[in-house]
């Protein structure tokens, strides 16, 4: 069967996925291979669980974007369904990898600094973060290794970019959207959201679901194709831009930087996007000018005053939690419940950060950072294994991109899945949302860790991580 293969330099033909033979539950061999005299209920058991499973992981965008609490128990149940599995099988294979094993790592320590810093909610919060891990094996070695259940993935974060997309103009438009509300106090659209949240929204479907159709189309030889591509990916620019939120616009520049770097013919498009966003952010004044303050002029400010402002205090208060405790931080929690403490109120001279009265200034939920947010839960250690842990990811991500000498230097294993337009966006999907220089939402909590691992274990899949026997 001929499939359209992405490489470097665009599209080929080839039929080539060798090795991709499967075991009893359908998935392919590597990290699937199930232990020989199986009972009868589980061999007939398991199909049914990855149907539920695969059920369950397609409708987890939608969940994220509308219904946290329920979109967490989703992921919760996928996790525990893959534990079944695992059970019935018999096979534990994939606790040998080596990102599964630095997210374990990471979680005992959070458990550990946790139960010694306490409260009892605290470490009850940390032990549960081992769904998040769990999950992401189960979508990297069990529900997304077939090609059906990416696509319909695939199809339905395209279906919520473009729904995202549509709202956000309606909004501009008419000033509310489908359901009514108003843009937010700030002047930022809020698409179908009510609160101020289309621009993340926006990012986490945009390179994993909008943009491997983008590039298919920029990729063919007619011209209406290539059209439709460049159009979507010019509205895709100019709506992020008009939304008006700083990070996920900076985010989504860095993305398409990626993706230019990743993909030759992507070079001339990106720039072009680059041109005309440049563009209206000179016109925002008149086009927009909710947009303009709140996306140039505050940014601006809050750049050239970082230690002072608000981001800059939460850095502060959590590198001085981290240089007070180093080797287990303050737990799962406490960055919250401690963030008040009179040892953690000074100033951060190395790090050029004053200490700005009132103390609540450097006081919020989570310091606004992954890897920061891992250092205060579990010290200096939290830090390296999440570090060492998104590394791995990358690792793998990264081989069907890379050239063949390349890809034997990452591992001895050869690479089995060719570049796609999918597997590279989900790589770019992956750099975007580890970026270290971002303002993030909460490492652990839903939404933004569902994303996250979601992203990663779809990333995962797509590049053929089931298929390699030995620990990646």
């Amino acid at each position: 069967m001929k499939l359209n293969v992405f490489v470097m330099n665009g599209f080929r033909a080839d039929s080539s996925t060798a090795g991709n033979s499967t075991t009893a539950d359908g998935t392919a061999s590597g990290f699937g291979n199930a232990m020989p005299g199986l009972s009868p209920g589980a061999i007939i058991l398991q199909p049914a669980l990855r149907t539920l499973a695969t059920l369950l992981t397609v409708l987890l965008p939608v969940l994220l974007f509308r219904a946290r609490a329920m979109a967490d128990a989703d992921l919760s149940i996928v996790a525990m369904l893959f534990l079944v599995r695992s059970a019935l099988l018999r096979d534990w294979s994939w606790l040998r990898a080596r990102w599964m094993q630095c997210g374990l790592a990471l979680w005992g320590l959070i458990s550990l600094s946790s139960a010694l810093a306490g409260p009892a909610a605290s470490f009850v919060q940390g032990l549960l973060t081992l769904r998040f891990f769990v999950f992401c094996a189960a979508l990297a070695y069990w529900v997304l290794t077939g090609p059906r259940a990416q696509r319909a993935l695939g199809a339905v974060c395209a279906f919520l970019a473009i729904w995202t997309i549509l709202e956000c103009w309606e909004q501009y438009l008419t000033g509310t959207n489908l359901f009514g509300d108003p843009r937010w106090g700030d002047g930022a659209l809020t698409g179908p959201f009510v609160h101020p949240k289309a621009g993340s929204a926006l990012l986490m479907v945009l390179f994993p679901g909008l943009m491997p159709g983008i590039l298919t189309r920029l990729q063919k030889t007619d011209h209406r194709s290539r059209l439709t591509g460049a159009a979507l990916l010019l509205l895709s620019v100019v709506t992020m831009i008009l939304i008006g939120q700083r990070m996920p616009t900076l985010l989504t520049c860095v993305g398409l930087l990626l993706t230019a770097l990743l993909v030759r013919p992507m070079r001339l498009p990106v720039l072009g996007a680059f041109v005309l966003g440049a563009a209206l952010l000179a016109a925002l004044p008149v086009v927009s000018p909710p947009t303009y303050a709140k996306l140039v002029l505050k940014f601006s400010h809050q750049m050239s005053h970082f230690a002072s402002s608000d981001y800059g205090q939460l850095f502060g208060r959590a590198s001085a939690m981290v240089a007070a405790h180093p080797w287990l931080g303050v737990g799962f929690d406490g960055f919250r419940l401690h963030c008040l403490d009179p040892q953690y109120v000074h100033d951060m001279k190395l790090l050029g950060i004053p200490y700005i009265a009132p103390p609540e200034a450097g006081c919020n939920l989570h310091p606004h950072n992954y890897y920061l947010q891992a250092a205060t839960a579990a010290g200096l250690p939290g830090l390296l294994l999440f570090m060492a842990m998104a590394l791995c990811w990358l690792r793998l991500i990264a081989r069907p991109h890379l050239p063949a000498h390349g890809a034997e230097r990452v591992s001895d294993v050869p690479a089995t899945v060719p570049a796609t337009p999918r597997n590279a966006m989900l790589l770019v999907a992956c750099c975007v949302q580890l970026w270290p220089l971002a303002s993030t939402s909460a490492l652990f909590s839903v939404p933004p860790a569902g994303w996250l691992f979601l992203t990663a274990g779809w990333a995962l899949a797509a590049s053929g991580a089931y298929l390699r026997p030995g620990p990646p």
